[in-house]
């Protein structure tokens, strides 16, 4: 399996496997797709890695900025994250989610946020404090990963482009 930055060609494969992905899910709204379009569109995909196998897009994970408490910086937000459903259980979201985080550290970013389960993003270092705020969002899901400086304090606003209905 190759992990690499998406090209502009693998667009449409990328919101035909995000959709895939999510198809299934009973929490997911089944916008996944459309907010990585959206992003795309915006220019605020920070970082868009697919895997590949056999030339073949099988995962996909976007990264893109947050506001705390309105102001820019270093923070970026995971997700979503996606493998094709014959693939999932394998490994290749957790190494999608590994280089992504390796490649934020070697911006020097302070760190990243997520909205996800606190039982599978724990295995990544991601850690839950009533300190950082997402709208209504339960304790524990809204988690963060610092990679340098003081942990986030407030409210997390993601870029607009996950506002799509």
């Amino acid at each position: 399996m190759q992990i690499e930055q998406e090209h502009p060609e693998d667009a449409l494969a990328i919101h035909r496997l995000t959709e895939e992905a999510f198809k299934d899910i009973p929490f997911s709204q089944q916008t996944e797709a459309r907010i990585v379009n959206a992003l795309r569109a915006a220019g605020a995909l920070t970082l868009s890695l697919v895997a590949r196998q056999n030339g073949e897009i099988v995962g996909h994970v976007a990264f893109s900025a947050v506001r705390i408490n309105g102001e820019p910086g270093d923070w970026y937000g995971l997700g979503p994250v996606s493998v094709r459903p014959a693939q999932q259980r394998k490994g290749i979201g957790q190494a999608l989610i590994h280089d992504g985080l390796g490649r934020l550290k070697a911006m020097r970013a302070a760190g990243c946020i997520l909205l996800g389960s606190p039982a599978y993003y724990s295995r990544f270092g991601f850690e839950s404090d009533s300190d950082l705020h997402y709208g209504d969002v339960p304790p524990g899901y809204l988690q963060f990963l610092t990679f340098q400086g003081p942990a986030p304090k407030g409210e997390v606003t993601f870029h607009p482009g996950f506002d799509v209905s």
